[in-house]
């Protein structure tokens, strides 16, 4: 009898029997009528129990912070007044081009060339068009004495490429093949020394180029001018001196 009684399943080992389970149609109206109110295609998980843990039912929802906190203030940046003294103090040096008498008359960019022996062929004769540079070709006046001089500069490096009096006697010449170009010869100081050279000056188009030496043969006899007219002071001057030094002269008889 012992044995027949623990083989028997208690409600402890094998759970919820089916003696204790209400059938559905054993179940209250209410329960009924609720359940039957939900369509065909409501998810089972409407029906199914919700378990809670022990820690879940004890714990305490955690509340979401409302409030923002106000942002903080960022400290200001506070200006530096320290003043650091350069280890090298650099003067400022005026720097003197010897165009400071002068005044600018007409001024076209352009390309000029020099017609020469270059460093490799120097000595042996033989001689060829070298680029010396871009820049502005201008012709000065200058303000005390009036005579005028061509003088452009290589953009950039502001060396002087060109530098020579404007010479009633330099003629321009149309460069070969090309209507937009200007070949002379002249006595040039750009070197340091008073050289004879051939120049010839390229413009971007013919109409600056007619321009150019338009310009140039203008000032050219205004230069002419300028030259005959102190070559008469020049004269006059001569002839003064030469009065004043024979009435100076005594002879050993006074």
């Amino acid at each position: 009898s012992q044995s027949s009684e623990q083989a028997k399943p208690t409600n402890k080992t094998r759970g919820t029997t089916d003696s204790t389970r209400t059938p559905h149609n054993q179940q209250p109206d209410s329960v009924r009528n609720q359940i039957a109110s939900y369509p065909s295609h409501t998810p089972h998980s409407l029906f199914t129990p919700i378990i809670m843990s022990d820690e879940q039912e004890t714990k305490p929802e955690e509340t979401k912070a409302t409030e923002e906190e106000p942002p903080k203030e960022e400290p200001k940046e506070e200006e530096s007044t320290a003043t650091f003294e350069p280890v090298v103090k650099l003067e400022e040096v005026k720097v003197v081009t010897g165009e400071e008498e002068e005044e600018v008359l007409c001024s076209h960019r352009s390309k000029l060339f020099q017609y020469g022996e270059t460093m490799l062929d120097k000595g042996t004769g033989k001689k060829t068009w070298k680029e010396r540079g871009i820049g502005e070709a201008r012709i000065l006046r200058h303000r005390e004495h009036q005579r005028l001089r061509f003088l452009m500069r290589q953009e950039k490096t502001m060396k002087v490429i060109a530098n020579h009096a404007l010479d009633p006697r330099i003629k321009l010449e149309p460069n070969a093949g090309s209507d937009r170009s200007w070949v002379w010869s002249c006595f040039d100081f750009a070197d340091g020394e008073l050289e004879e050279k051939v120049f010839a000056l390229r413009f971007a188009n013919s109409e600056v180029a007619d321009e150019f030496k338009t310009k140039f043969e203008e000032h050219q006899k205004e230069m002419e001018k300028l030259l005959a007219g102190e070559d008469k002071a020049d004269e006059g001057g001569a002839a003064e001196e030469a009065a004043e030094a024979l009435s100076g002269l005594k002879t050993e008889d006074e």
